[in-house]
C-alpha cells in the first residue's frame, strides 16, 4: 500500500510539473498518459484537479482563459483548428483600436470537426464564433503561425490569411467599415503568401473583396501580387444592400468608397 501510495504520489507530481499553466486537459489525452477515470477522480476529491464540464480538467484553483482551453483541442484532441479572421489581427496588434481585453473570438475550421461540449458551454468571458467553412482547402496550412499564451502556444493565422478570413465575415459579423479600417494597417503584407492564399481560398466573394480594399488603400505590396491566375468568378456580388457597385471587382460596396476612389 506504501509503494502504491509513493507511486500515486509521484504521478500526480510529474503530471502537475508537465502541465502547462492556465490550460485545459482533456480526459482521453490524461487517459492515454496512464491516468484512469478512477485515479483522476482521486485527484479531483484531492483537490489537485478540477473538473470542467465533462470530459477535461484543470488544475485545482488554475486561472484558465479562452486560449488555454483552445491549446488542448489542438495539442491533445489534434483538431484541425485556429484562432484567426479579426481575433487573430487583434492578437498580431493589427486591429483599428487596440485595447486590453478580446471580445469576440474568431475560431475556423473545416465542417468536419466539431468542437467539444465542454468547450462549447463553459463561459470563457468571450463571445465564441466558430466559423465551420472550406474558406481554405482542407488541412490547408499555409498562412499560420504559432502564438505565445502562458506556458504555452496555440495556432493562429498569420496576418495575410487573418484578413482574408475576417472578409468572409462581412457583412454578416463583421461590418464592410470595419474590414476597411483594421486592413488600413496591412502595410507589410508578404505579396508571395498573399498571391498564394488568393490561388487556394474557395470565396469568389473573398478574393474580389480582399484585392478591391487593397488596392484602395494603395499598399505597395499589391503591385508585386500576380492575380493573373486567381480566378475571380463571373457575375456581380452584393456587399452592402444599397451600394455601389465596383467595375473591376463587381462587388456592391458603400458608395462613399466607391466615391473616394473616383
Amino acid at each position: 500500500m506504501l509503494i502504491m501510495s509513493l507511486h500515486n504520489g509521484s504521478k500526480i507530481n510529474k503530471l502537475i510539473s508537465e502541465w502547462p499553466k492556465g490550460t485545459v486537459s482533456t480526459v482521453k489525452y490524461l487517459q492515454s498518459r496512464g491516468f484512469s477515470r478512477n485515479l483522476l477522480n482521486k485527484y479531483k476529491n484531492s483537490k489537485w484537479l478540477a473538473p470542467l464540464g465533462h470530459g477535461a480538467y484543470t488544475l485545482f484553483n488554475d486561472r484558465v482563459e479562452w486560449m488555454g482551453a483552445l491549446y488542448p483541442l489542438q495539442a491533445q484532441l489534434d483538431l484541425d483548428l485556429h484562432v484567426g479572421g479579426k481575433t487573430a489581427l487583434e492578437l498580431k496588434g493589427y486591429a483599428h483600436y487596440l485595447t486590453d481585453k478580446i471580445k469576440t473570438v474568431f475560431l475556423y475550421g473545416h465542417p468536419a470537426i466539431k468542437l467539444p461540449t465542454w468547450f462549447k458551454k463553459h463561459d470563457w468571458g468571450v463571445e465564441i464564433i466558430y466559423a465551420m467553412t472550406n474558406l481554405f482547402p482542407n488541412g490547408y496550412n499555409e498562412g499560420l503561425s504559432e502564438y505565445r499564451g502562458r506556458d504555452y502556444t496555440v495556432r493562429i493565422s498569420a496576418p495575410e490569411r487573418a484578413a482574408m478570413e475576417m472578409l468572409y465575415h462581412v457583412p454578416s459579423k463583421v461590418s464592410f467599415e470595419e474590414a476597411l479600417l483594421v486592413m488600413e494597417n496591412l502595410s507589410s503584407l508578404r505579396p508571395l503568401l498573399v498571391q498564394n492564399l488568393l490561388l487556394n481560398c474557395n470565396s469568389v466573394k473573398v478574393r474580389r473583396l480582399f484585392m478591391y480594399i487593397a488596392e484602395k488603400h494603395a499598399y505597395p505590396w499589391v503591385e508585386q501580387v500576380d492575380t493573373s491566375k486567381v480566378a475571380f468568378g463571373q457575375g456581380n456580388r452584393s456587399i452592402v444592400v444599397h451600394g455601389a457597385l465596383d467595375k473591376k471587382y463587381k462587388i456592391t460596396v458603400p458608395r462613399s468608397s466607391v466615391e473616394e476612389s473616383i
